[in-house]
């Protein structure tokens, strides 16, 4: 999901005959987009965190889950 409003040009192929001046707003990101790594690492990182990971300080790339005292999970992006 975006944060901002983004608009652009109708794509090749299904411009509205009589319109093909006028420009569409983005919902959510598209593949290309500057802003869609960041997108999705946001969404992905609020999905992990509901799920109980936590984010090691060092990488933010890196999440773990504890299960009681010796057993775990570590994930990696």
């Amino acid at each position: 999901d975006l944060e901002e409003e983004i608009y652009m040009l109708q794509p090749e192929g299904f411009e509205v005959k009589g319109k093909e001046n006028l420009v569409c707003r983005l919902n959510k990101s598209l593949y290309g987009l500057k802003k869609t790594p960041r997108c999705w690492y946001k969404r992905f990182d609020s999905f992990i965190v509901s799920l109980g990971y936590n984010r090691l300080n060092a990488d933010p790339c890196a999440y773990f889950k504890r299960f009681g005292e010796k057993d775990f999970i570590v994930l990696l992006l």
